[in-house]
């Protein structure tokens, strides 16, 4: 979709969830800038899958992770149950204002009703335990990191994030570490997404399970992806763990979910997502070899 703006020369641009604005001086310098714009959208924007948050967006990102497919659907489990009761609740209101509004209280000197009391008792404990047992299900099955393939240590700083491959060295015995900044909103390249990109991303092979490790080198920091179901706090001095498969390719977008200083906004989680090989041919680049 493009608006123009002609007051202000102003070309706004959406495709595939990305946002981009250009200013032109005259329409013909448009129809350049159009036909390299559209060329660069049909060469790159088609072949990575970008999970950001929609403008007004209402609903999860997509699930790229088992464990967040499992958070959706208890989710939409709860949401069945919270349906009934907003029904049940309305319905109760609605009768009492459409049968006594004009009329006397009839039994204003009754103190107790048994019936009435084991109804709203029992009922809401049997919907706390319904929910309750696919929650603590859940919510162990997603505590538990068995025999993952790859680890990767993310150490939050203020404001920005470091990682290790700690399964990797070189042939000085280093591992595999670098820092992740935010792009500057003046740097970013045409398709770019503000305050999400970053210099370096986090790359994972797709189909690989892989434990993150999690901490902070100054104050409390959160590591949050959406779409991989991810949210682990980051202390000083502590480690945390969040376990994730990655059963599709992708960019996936989070940032620090703890408040943690004047840049906390400033602090952007890229991951990325690629097959096998790929990954070994970065891994191969990042250990010099």
């Amino acid at each position: 979709m493009w608006i123009i703006n002609k007051s202000s020369n102003l070309i706004f641009i959406y495709n595939n969830n990305i946002y981009t604005f250009l200013t032109i001086n005259n329409i013909s310098k448009y129809m350049i800038i159009n036909k390299y714009i559209f060329n660069y959208f049909l060469n790159n924007s088609f072949t990575t899958n970008y999970d950001t948050p929609e403008p007004w967006g209402l609903f999860f990102q997509d699930n790229a992770t088992p464990q967040m497919e499992a958070l959706e659907e208890l989710h939409n489990n709860i949401m069945f149950y919270l349906a009934i009761i907003m029904f049940a609740v309305t319905w109760i209101f609605a009768s009492i204002v459409i049968n006594f509004t004009n009329y006397r209280i009839s039994n204003k000197y009754m103190n107790h009703g048994t019936l009435v009391e084991l109804i709203w008792t029992i009922t809401p404990a049997l919907i706390l335990i319904l929910i309750a047992f696919p929650s603590f299900k859940l919510l162990y099955l997603m505590d538990e990191v068995i025999d993952p393939s790859l680890v990767i240590y993310g150490e939050g700083h203020q404001w920005y994030w470091s990682y290790q491959y700690p399964d990797f060295t070189n042939n000085d015995n280093e591992f595999v570490e670098y820092d992740s900044y935010i792009i500057p909103e003046n740097d970013l390249e045409i398709g770019k997404l503000r305050m999400l990109e970053v210099d370096n991303r986090v790359i994972i092979p797709e189909l690989t399970h892989t434990r993150f490790v999690v901490g902070a080198a100054d104050v409390i920091h959160s590591y949050a992806c959406p779409a991989l179901g991810i949210k682990c706090d980051a202390y000083p001095g502590r480690l945390n763990q969040s376990s994730v498969y990655l059963n599709r390719e992708g960019t996936y977008f989070g940032q620090c979910s703890e408040i943690c200083g004047i840049l906390h906004s400033s602090m952007p989680i890229a991951i990325q997502s690629v097959k096998l090989g790929k990954f070994l041919y970065w891994l191969y680049d990042q250990l010099g070899s």
